[in-house]
C-alpha cells in the first residue's frame, strides 16, 4: 500500500497539508534527493503543525525524521517562506510575553549564560577554533577555521585602529580568546565582561600573565572610561527593549575620540522574538536585530563610521563547526546522550541553512561619538 494511504483520514489530511507546503520548497517527503525529509513517525504531521517550529526541532530531536542535508533542508525551508506559513500558538504566547516582559532585564540576563554558555568547556573546545572564538569568522583569504578567525580578530583590532597602551572593553569575551589576541599581537590593556562562569574561569586561564582582566558582570553595571569598546555575537543576547539602554551605556563608557566596533547577527525584519526553538533550547531570551533597530538605537550618541556585511562567512563558520563536533562526538558521548547529539547537530546546521538562505546577516558596524576628523577608512583587508 502507498505509504501515504496507510495513514488514517485525520492524518492524511495533515500529511497532505506538510505535503504541500514541504514542495513548495521543493522537498519531497521520503524521496531520494539529499534535502528530501524522511518520515519514521506519522504524529509528526499533526505535531508540526500544531508547534511550527519548535515542533519542527523537537521531532528531529527525538528522531521522527531525517535528512541527510539538514543544513540545506532548512535553507530551502526559509528561502520558501514556509516558516511564515506555521505560526503555532505557543509562537503567538512567546511574542505576547516578550511584548509584556523585558526578558533580557538585569535579573535574566545570566539565564543564557547558565544555558548555554555553561554547559561544558569540553564541548566548545572540541568545536571551536584555538582561541575558541564563538563567532563568525573571515574567510576572505583564509582555508582553516583557525586562520578565519585570526584574520577576523586582527580586523577588528584594525578597524578599531588599536595602539599600544590603550584601554579596551570586550562586551561578551568569552573564553577570552578576543583580549588574549589583542594583548598580544597591539599591546592593549582589556577588560572582558561575560555572564558565563564557566567562560570566566577558562578565559582567566587563558590570559594569564596578560594585561586582560575578565569578569563576571553584566554590562549595565559597568562605570569606567575606555578607549575602544568592542562587541563580538554578544548584541543578540540585548533585547529589543535594551537596544538603546544598551548603546546609552557603550556611548558613556567610550572616550570622545574612540572607537565602539559591534559583531553581530542580524535580521532582515524587525523583530520582537526570536526562533522558538533556539529560545527554548538553545539560547532563552536571545534576539536578532535588524538594521532598522540598530540604526534607531544609535541615533543621536554615534556616528556611523562603518557598516561592513559579511553574512555568507557564517555558513561556512557554522558547517566547519560542525564538521569538528561530529568529528569529536567518540570523545564527547562519554559525557552527552544521543539526544543532544541530535539537538546540536540541528542547532548548527539548521543555523547554517539559515545563512545561506540569506535570512540572517552578520554586521560589523564601526561608531564614533562625534565622528573620525577627516573621515573613518576601513580596514578590511
Amino acid at each position: 500500500m502507498h505509504y501515504s494511504m496507510a495513514l488514517h483520514k485525520p492524518k492524511k489530511k495533515l500529511h497532505d497539508r506538510i505535503e504541500y507546503l514541504l514542495s513548495l520548497a521543493d522537498v519531497t517527503l521520503n524521496g531520494r534527493r539529499p534535502w528530501d525529509i524522511r518520515i519514521h513517525n506519522d504524529d509528526f504531521y499533526p505535531f508540526v503543525l500544531k508547534c511550527g517550529s519548535l515542533g519542527l526541532g523537537e521531532s528531529y530531536m527525538d528522531g521522527w525524521w531525517d535528512v541527510p542535508r539538514l543544513d540545506e533542508f532548512i535553507c530551502r525551508l526559509l528561502k520558501a517562506g514556509i516558516q511564515n506559513k506555521v505560526i503555532s500558538m505557543k509562537d503567538f504566547l512567546c511574542y505576547l510575553q516578550a511584548v509584556a516582559l523585558n526578558q533580557q532585564c538585569p535579573k535574566r540576563s545570566y539565564a543564557v549564560g547558565e544555558k548555554h554558555y555553561d554547559i561544558g568547556n569540553d564541548l566548545y573546545e572540541c568545536m571551536l577554533d584555538k582561541r575558541m572564538i564563538y563567532s563568525c569568522g573571515f574567510w576572505e583569504n583564509a582555508s582553516t577555521l583557525d586562520e578565519a578567525q585570526e584574520a577576523k580578530l586582527d580586523m577588528v583590532c584594525r578597524k578599531l585602529e588599536l595602539k599600544p597602551g590603550m584601554r579596551v572593553l570586550d562586551i561578551g569575551c568569552g573564553w577570552g580568546g578576543m583580549a588574549q589576541f589583542a594583548a598580544q599581537n597591539y599591546g592593549v590593556e582589556i577588560l572582558g565582561i561575560t555572564i558565563s562562569k564557566e567562560q570566566v574561569g577558562l578565559a582567566k586561564q587563558r590570559c594569564e600573565g596578560l594585561p586582560v582582566e575578565i569578569r563576571l558582570q553584566d554590562y549595565r553595571a559597568l562605570d569606567d572610561a575606555f578607549d575602544r569598546i568592542l562587541s563580538l555575537g554578544m548584541f543578540e543576547h540585548v533585547g529589543y527593549k535594551n537596544y538603546r539602554t544598551f548603546m546609552k551605556k557603550v556611548c558613556s563608557l567610550l572616550k570622545e575620540d574612540g572607537l565602539f566596533l559591534l559583531h553581530t547577527i542580524g535580521s532582515n525584519i524587525s523583530q520582537k522574538t526570536t526562533d522558538s526553538w533556539i529560545n527554548k533550547y538553545i539560547f532563552p531570551n536571545s534576539m536578532i536585530p535588524s538594521a532598522k533597530q540598530i540604526s534607531t538605537a544609535i541615533e543621536g550618541l554615534f556616528v556611523l563610521e562603518d557598516w561592513h556585511a559579511f553574512g555568507a562567512d557564517y555558513d561556512k563558520t557554522l558547517m566547519k563547526w560542525y564538521d569538528n563536533f561530529q568529528s569529536s562526538w567518540d570523545i564527547l558521548k562519554k559525557k552527552y546522550d544521543e539526544r543532544f547529539f541530535r539537538l546540536w547537530k540541528y542547532y548548527l546546521l539548521s543555523c547554517a541553512g539559515s545563512f545561506r538562505a540569506r535570512s540572517n546577516q552578520l554586521w560589523q558596524l564601526v561608531l564614533s561619538p562625534k565622528g573620525i576628523p577627516g573621515g573613518y577608512r576601513a580596514h578590511y583587508k
